[in-house]
């Protein structure tokens, strides 16, 4: 393959309901859309899902641009490449920059999956037809997420995580298992504790949580394996896992007994299967988390979660979770708590081109 031209969609998409977690609120969302064109023809598109602020992590849509228009999108106009296993390759001498690059291999995977004419769950090594998906409530008054949990457990989803912080946790946990005493629930800290508040995070093991999500910092592994040996609620490592590697020293360490894989996160579709691999053979359960994304990146989602893994739902709600209208057609929707893999090239989703230019602010072309 070679890309022949490359364009960029700055985006903004009001969200149906603000959404808060440790690090903040946000009502509209930033993103970049890639699409990419070969000398074939074929076109495929990727998503940078790095938001306006660096509250998840260092990246922002400004830094990836950067990166993308300076960087990433002019060696890969100048190269030929087979498969898109290579395209981490190719960027490898740029560090980090990982969401960025994701949006890129996500774009060079899509157009690979039309050239071969199969499903891009196919290609990854899915195994799926369909995926049970869970739900994320964030930061609100605590009758307001227990309202949105009960109208969500109607609409389907099978698995709801809270979002959590130091003064909003344990009461909150304790007033859902009042009124939920047996839906599969789990918490999301977002860094948001340190290894001073083990007591305060000892307490939550009444609850029976699947997991608690990354309580303390990103680069805590030491801590988080002490924290695992003093608490009974697996420890799931999300911000933390920036790569295979970093996967490898949670494992060894002991710093987690459970893996959130995020594409954008991991530098890509190729990282995310390298690391579903590796905790696999190490027993270790995977999911597959959200970014609070569009359609582009949603459907790259189920496609990944439809390895054999992911064996816990992810958080690939429903489009109408986030969105009045998502940019892709069909949207992604549920059907008795599930979403549907699909399963040839003629099922995948489209873009909505018409919903992607309501949406974009500035349009960016780069030819070879």
């Amino acid at each position: 393959m070679e890309i022949k031209k490359a364009t960029l969609y700055i985006t903004e998409m009001p969200l149906v309901i603000p959404f808060a977690a440790s690090y903040g609120t946000y009502e509209k969302r930033e993103s970049i859309v890639i699409e990419l064109e070969d000398t074939d023809g074929y076109i495929g598109f990727g998503e940078v899902v790095a938001f306006s602020e660096p509250w998840y992590t260092e990246e922002t849509v400004k830094t990836a641009l950067h990166v993308l228009q300076d960087f990433l999108l002019p060696d890969l106009l100048k190269a030929e490449i087979s498969h898109p296993n290579e395209v981490p390759s190719l960027f490898q001498h740029i560090k980090r920059n990982r969401m960025a690059k994701a949006g890129i291999e996500g774009a060079v995977w899509d157009l690979y999956a039309k050239r071969q004419k199969k499903s891009l769950a196919t290609l990854l090594g899915g195994t799926k037809s369909e995926i049970e998906v869970g739900v994320v409530i964030g930061i609100n008054t605590i009758p307001t997420m227990l309202k949105q949990i009960e109208k969500y457990a109607e609409e389907g989803y099978e698995r709801f995580k809270v979002k959590i912080k130091p003064e909003h946790d344990y009461e909150l946990l304790k007033e859902i298992r009042k009124e939920f005493p047996h839906i599969p629930l789990m918490a999301d800290a977002n860094s948001a504790y340190t290894l001073a508040d083990v007591e305060k995070l000892k307490r939550l093991d009444e609850f029976q949580l699947m997991m608690i999500e990354q309580p303390l910092a990103d680069y805590d592994f030491l801590d988080h394996a002490q924290l695992q040996k003093r608490i009974e609620t697996p420890i799931c490592l999300d911000e933390s896992i920036h790569s295979l590697e970093d996967a490898r020293v949670a494992i060894t360490l002991g710093s987690c007994q459970i893996v959130n894989i995020k594409p954008g996160r991991v530098g890509g579709l190729t990282e995310s299967v390298q690391i579903h691999n590796y905790c696999m053979e190490h027993n270790i359960s995977v999911w597959c988390g959200g970014m609070v994304e569009m359609g582009i990146s949603r459907a790259q989602n189920v496609a990944l979660a439809s390895l054999p893994n992911f064996t816990i739902p992810g958080d690939i709600s429903a489009s109408s979770r986030h969105w009045e209208k998502d940019i892709i057609s069909p949207e992604v929707t549920l059907k008795g708590g599930k979403v549907i893999v699909p399963q040839s090239i003629d099922s995948e989703y489209e873009v909505d081109r018409g919903r992607l230019m309501e949406i974009t602010k500035q349009r960016i072309v780069f030819e070879r």
